[in-house]
């Protein structure tokens, strides 16, 4: 059987790594939401109404508003470098990756959302 791509993954299971990942670490579902709400212009209410069938692909390709301030994200993330990325939808799940990289190692949620 052939493996899905991330793009092709469900959201909700790329959401729950997160989450788990951020509660490892003594940070919350809040303020996880807190970062996805202001780097993707989804409401708390429609984040959380994200459905199981909802692909990667298709979080990223529905949000509402992209937020500017993310092509202020900068730096590595699994070995890639974010700046030198072209395709927008990797680019987009890459600096979503980096900013929850940054609130599970304390860092505060005003310089996460680059405020």
């Amino acid at each position: 059987m052939p493996r899905k791509t991330i793009d092709q993954m469900s959201w909700m299971g790329i959401y729950q790594a997160y989450l788990n990942k951020v509660e490892r670490k003594a940070r919350t579902q809040d303020e996880l939401d807190q970062v996805l709400t202001w780097l993707t212009g989804y409401s708390p209410e429609q984040l959380q109404l994200v459905s199981e069938s909802r692909t990667v692909a298709d979080f990223y390709n529905q949000c509402p508003a992209w937020n500017p301030a993310a092509t202020g994200v900068t730096g590595t993330i699994c070995g890639v470098k974010i700046q030198e990325l072209t395709d927008p939808l990797m680019k987009q799940i890459r600096i979503t990756d980096k900013l929850v990289d940054e609130l599970a190692k304390g860092r505060p949620l005003e310089k996460i959302r680059r405020s």
